[in-house]
């Protein structure tokens, strides 16, 4: 009976610890970029949530690109500032790729409380900002999705209730697409050029 009963326990707190879980998600600073007249950047904000705890205390991501050969010539990272304290930059893995970036803070409380901007009660959380140069006079589309595994955990949760914190391998991954073309005004003149050469032949 006691094994049964130790077993049921077990059962439970497995289903809680499944319950938990976080993702990611990313922003571009636009979605259709200009390649004509030389070089151009964006940037893809890379956010976390979580459907617990009180705020990230640190992680790790990274970012896979399809399509982007031929398109991205670079790419830089820079991390939150609440979480700055654990930044370790992995560097530009070529053609829209992104080794990642681990980022973290120290969460000591009362002493030490967690960053505001770090607080899941107001929404997703500002990881990281990825700056993408855009080859000039490039076309096609990127599609972007965060990558795990880059630290020890994917994210890791603090919760103020419970003082405890949970390590996150496995985080929903956020995806993202930009398409990359010439200047709308010279595809718009090429369309009235056409237009007008056609009325000239009738």
């Amino acid at each position: 009976m006691k094994n049964t009963v130790t077993l049921i326990a077990f059962a439970g707190i497995a289903s809680l610890a499944t319950a938990q879980s976080g993702s990611f998600s990313i922003v571009p600073s636009a979605l259709t970029v200009d390649s004509s007249g030389g070089a151009s950047t964006i940037t893809l904000a890379v956010y976390g949530d979580a459907d617990f705890g009180t705020a990230i205390s640190g992680g790790g991501v990274g970012l896979s690109a399809v399509g982007g050969t031929g398109i991205v010539s670079g790419m830089t990272a820079a991390v939150a500032p609440w979480g700055a304290l654990g930044f370790m930059d992995n560097g530009d893995g070529g053609d829209g790729n992104y080794n990642g970036l681990i980022f973290g803070q120290l969460i000591f409380p009362p002493f030490i409380p967690a960053a505001a901007e770090s607080m899941l009660g107001q929404g997703a959380v500002l990881l990281g900002n990825f700056t993408v140069t855009i080859a000039a006079d490039s076309a096609g589309v990127i599609d972007w999705s965060t990558v795990g595994g880059i630290g020890d955990f994917d994210m890791e949760i603090f919760d103020e209730a419970s003082g405890l914190f949970t390590q996150l391998s496995s985080v929903t991954a956020g995806s993202a697409s930009v398409t990359v073309v010439p200047a709308p005004s010279a595809l718009a003149l090429l369309g009235l050029g056409g237009i007008a050469a056609g009325r000239r032949r009738r």
